[in-house]
């Protein structure tokens, strides 16, 4: 295809920009003020993101050729516009499975209710299942809700989405299911800019046969075509470097989105917010006044029958490697030089580049076991079916990592996850240094918690962010007390927060990469956890036994007592409310 189709434009292909840009303040539809359709031609090469900013690549077609060379603005070769408008269709392939049923379906629709959906567009579903249109609607209509506020006209809204929904049956592995499904989809286009959005919800294991049958048999020829790919890139390095090579055989990296949903989470955007425009924050960052920082993830239920899947893959791969390390790259990267999306995975990666590899020393590793409680008995990992007989796959992973850059020399970050724990929770815990010559220390005592204040922007549930500090207690003695300010989300925010997925898909949609991994921060991400993994598996280290429903395994508390650090989470004063 030539150079120059990959960026056809269309004065009725909208995009997002912010107000400002299209010269009004007022919202013309319900999704937030910074979503304002305006003409795409208006846009150019470089459409606005959510944040107002120009975004990068966000006109790229589907090819894999070099971009056209762009004069005064406009691509070479540019011919007139197309009549019709532009369109956009979104094929959930493995749209049986429960993430496409549970997530993806429910968050198209969340953002169809807002009206953050393009004014033309086709939902697709993709599967190996027999299912006609009307089957589909029915499986996906149980799962829908009209959650957003509670708004009137929920029913007709959501009856004007499933009309939008249609179904093709078709093998993963083969071209003819996705010729049908490109024929299909030329009919609902009707002409207009088409540009096409493919979510695999599927097992890694058939990611390349889906993208060679896709990219060549159901690609736009004019628009835009992308890819979200979900988790797990790989079980190491060289696995993921190979998934890599293999796609980009045939979609640019630009067509790539790899997906972590934990990315979208209200409170690991509000991150940077919090860091880069608070100058009560921003000069603390960093090993001068912070002594530890910690990522806690944690479940309060087991594989529950998924353990064959969980089996291969293990806590550490699971959370660690990508959710976890993903929110402390964005904690610990260094300003960038905008909001653009490489400035931003830019930072990051540099941030990955400067950790230590992981060494067993500084990780433990754990399996839950059955345990009663309550009268009512909760059976241990090795006691599901699925899992396979003398299994050593960790459920709980503890780790000490290290930056050595100048910011953070010295500070250990410590991960911490696991399943079949006495708590759901994901939080980052900021402990800053004791105050230097502090006059109350003799009403504070040796505790180097109470001596010390704490941050913590608790991800899930229940949003917040809180700040711990020393406060004297009312009355004529001198008495101190640890109290909390707090922003609690439910409370100050009474609009329901947006599932992940909603402003991952519509990011996509836009083409912004802001919130997805570059291959290279991929490769960088996979540097620092295989030749642990390697030898956790080599070795076949036996992981410590916890009760389901506790802490976890003590050999936790004694890495972090390693380093003259205790678990936020164990103190008995984790920020509820």
């Amino acid at each position: 295809m030539a150079a120059t189709a990959a960026f056809r434009l269309h004065p009725a292909a909208f995009f997002s920009v912010h107000p400002r840009e299209a010269g009004t303040k007022k919202p013309l539809h319900h999704c937030p003020p910074h979503r304002i359709l305006v003409p795409r031609r208006a846009c150019l090469l470089r459409a606005k993101s959510s944040n107002g900013l120009p975004q990068m690549g966000a006109s790229f077609g589907n090819t894999n050729a070099v971009p056209a060379e762009v004069i005064d603005g406009r691509p070479a070769g540019d011919g007139p516009p197309e009549q019709g408008g532009s369109t956009v269709s979104i094929t959930v392939v493995g749209a049986s499975g429960d993430l496409a049923k549970k997530k993806i379906f429910p968050a198209l629709f969340a953002l169809f209710y807002e009206d953050c959906l393009p004014e033309h567009f086709t939902v697709f579903g993709y599967a190996r299942s027999k299912m006609n249109d009307e089957e589909l609607r029915t499986m996906i209509s149980t799962t829908l809700t009209c959650r957003i506020d509670k708004r009137e006209n929920c029913g007709d809204k959501m009856e004007q989405f499933l009309q939008r929904c249609f179904y093709q049956s078709g093998q993963y592995n083969t071209e003819e299911g996705f010729a049908e499904l490109d024929r299909k989809l030329k009919e609902k286009e009707e002409g207009r800019l088409p540009n096409r959005l493919f979510y695999l919800s599927i097992p890694p294991n058939i990611f390349v046969d889906v993208v060679r049958s896709a990219s060549r048999t159901a690609s736009s020829s004019t628009g835009w075509t992308r890819f979200i790919v979900e988790k797990p890139f790989g079980r190491d390095s060289e696995s993921s470097g190979e998934l890599t090579r293999s796609l980009k055989k045939y979609l640019a990296e630009e067509q790539i989105f790899r997906i972590d949903h934990y990315l979208g989470k209200e409170l690991v955007e509000n991150l940077s917010v919090l860091r880069f425009s608070n100058l009560v924050f921003e000069p603390l960052w960093s090993r001068n006044y912070i002594r530890n920082v910690q990522l806690i993830f944690s479940e309060d239920f087991g594989t529950e029958g998924r353990g064959g899947y969980f089996d291969n893959y293990g806590i550490i791969r699971d959370i660690m490697q990508n959710h976890l390390l993903q929110i402390l790259a964005l904690f610990a990267m260094e300003t960038p030089v905008s909001l653009d999306a490489e400035d931003i995975r830019n930072e990051k990666v540099k941030v990955l580049r400067s950790m230590r590899q992981l060494k067993v020393e500084d990780v433990v590793v754990g399996q839950y076991k059955g345990h009663t409680r309550g009268g009512r008995s909760f059976p241990g990992y090795a006691d599901d079916p699925t899992v396979p007989k003398g299994s050593v796959t960790p459920t709980f992973a503890a780790a000490a990592l290290f930056i050595d850059n100048a910011r953070w020399d010295g500070v250990p970050f410590l991960m911490k996850a696991g399943k079949a724990l006495h708590t759901r929770r994901a939080e980052i815990r900021v402990q800053f240094r004791r105050v230097p010559g502090n006059l109350y220390r003799r009403n504070i005592g040796t505790d180097l918690d109470k001596a010390t204040n704490e941050l913590v922007l608790r991800v899930q549930p229940d949003e917040a962010i809180y700040l711990k500090i020393n406060n004297k207690v009312p009355g004529l003695g001198m008495r101190l007390d640890r109290s909390n300010l707090n922003l609690l989300y439910s409370e100050r925010y009474r609009r329901e927060i947006p599932d992940a997925y909603e402003r991952l898909l519509l990011d996509a949609i836009e083409g912004e990469r802001r919130l997805f991994i570059r291959s290279d921060e991929l490769d960088a991400a996979w540097a620092i956890f295989t030749p642990v993994l390697r030898e956790l598996e080599d070795r076949r280290v036996a992981p410590e036994l916890y009760p389901y429903g506790s802490r976890g395994p003590v050999g936790a508390h004694y890495l972090a007592a390693n380093y003259n650090v205790r678990w936020g989470d164990i103190t008995g004063d984790d920020g509820s409310f």
